[in-house]
């Protein structure tokens, strides 16, 4: 419970008692003139509203202890010693070999390092045409971090590229991914161009049904 100190008047402030019939002796009684009891209403006004915005704090953290649904959500991100090793270690999970390393899928993962991510020319044909694994060595060596990153925010290619996985993706391991594969410098070729629907491709390609 909350007390206000007394207002203690000094001897300016005091007033004489009007006297009643009867009574004795000279005592003063003291009143508190209107500006103090004014000062005094609205200090306990503002003490009773930061005890009640403190109260509901606490209610709010409390209730975000016993009900996991209500904490702030925290986004994921790959921790390593350095942004490339997160990003060779995202590229290696997230199976970006798979389709851009030439052979990578085929040999069960014994393509060498150096030859990572340099393209495929296998095509992938749907109904948005027929798409390639481009060779993202050559280029991201073309593209600075923020190109790359609203890339990957706007998820505008065509499939089957996994576009929603990367526009799901925690900004920090974006940034991870881009800087592993600039560390790996360009090399290869560039691989076609994707083809519009209706368009007949040239090499081998895998026809894909939604």
């Amino acid at each position: 419970m909350l007390r206000l100190a007394p207002y203690f008047l000094s001897s300016s402030t005091k007033r004489p008692a009007k006297k009643e019939p009867g009574d004795k002796g000279n005592a003063m009684t003291a009143s508190l003139p209107t500006h103090a009891l004014r000062s005094i209403a609205m200090g306990a006004a503002a003490i009773a509203i930061l005890v009640t915005a403190g109260c509901g704090k606490a209610a709010v953290a409390d209730a975000a202890k016993s009900d996991p649904t209500m904490r702030p959500a925290i986004q994921p991100s790959v921790s390593a010693n350095s942004a490339v090793e997160a990003g060779r270690y995202l590229v290696k999970l997230g199976g970006c070999n798979d389709c851009h390393t030439l052979g990578f899928a085929e040999s069960n993962g014994k393509t060498p390092e150096a030859e990572w991510l340099t393209g495929s020319p296998l095509g992938y044909a749907g109904p948005w045409g027929v798409t390639y694994a481009p060779n993202l060595r050559l280029s991201l060596s073309n593209m600075d971090e923020a190109q790359f990153l609203e890339l990957a925010r706007t998820g505008a290619g065509r499939p089957p590229m996994p576009w929603p996985s990367l526009m799901a993706m925690n900004e920090t391991d974006l940034k991870a991914i881009y800087a592993y594969v600039r560390s790996l410098g360009p090399k290869g070729q560039a691989m076609p161009k994707a083809l519009d629907p209706g368009v007949k491709p040239i090499g081998p390609f895998i026809k894909m049904t939604p």
